[in-house]
C-alpha cells in the first residue's frame, strides 16, 4: 500500500507579488476534493492522525512551516517531511497515517476524497492489522 502514497508537485506562479499556487480536483490529484480541513497549532511532540480509513484518500500540504508524515501499510513504513508549500503526499484509502514533529508556524492543508464518516475510520492499530492480513 504505501508504495501508492507519493509527493506530488503543483503548479505555481510567481513574480514580485507572490506566489500562486494551483490545486484541482482531478487534475493534480487523483480525486475529486468533498472535503476540506487544516491543522494548526499542533506542538512538535504532538502525534496527530494515528488512523488509518477504508474510504478516503488525503492528499496533505504544509501550506506553511513544516511537519513529518509517516505511513505504514501494516508490513512497512515510510516518513515524508514536507517542507514547501507547492509539494503535497498522496495518502490512498487503508494507509495508516501518523503526522507530526511540527514547526511552530505549521499549517498542515488536507484534502479529501469523502465527506466525514466516522465508521470508516479505524483508529485501533491491532484492528487496522487485522484488516490488513485479511
Amino acid at each position: 500500500m504505501i508504495e501508492h502514497c507519493r509527493l506530488i508537485e503543483f503548479s505555481q506562479m510567481g513574480d514580485e507579488r507572490g506566489h500562486l499556487v494551483i490545486v484541482e480536483g482531478n487534475q493534480d490529484i487523483p480525486f475529486d476534493i468533498k472535503r476540506v480541513f487544516y491543522i494548526y497549532g499542533s506542538d512538535k511532540d504532538v502525534i496527530r492522525g494515528r488512523h488509518a480509513n477504508h474510504k478516503s484518500e488525503f492528499v496533505l500540504i504544509n501550506v506553511a512551516g513544516t511537519s513529518k508524515i509517516r505511513v505504514d501499510d501494516g508490513t512497512n513504513q515510510k516518513v515524508y517531511h514536507l517542507d514547501r508549500p507547492h509539494i503535497g503526499i498522496y495518502l490512498p484509502r487503508l494507509v495508516w497515517k501518523d503526522m507530526y514533529d511540527f514547526s511552530k508556524d505549521s499549517v498542515l492543508l488536507v484534502l479529501a476524497s469523502e465527506h466525514y464518516d466516522a465508521d470508516e475510520y479505524i483508529r485501533d492499530y491491532d484492528k487496522y492489522l487485522e484488516v490488513m492480513n485479511k
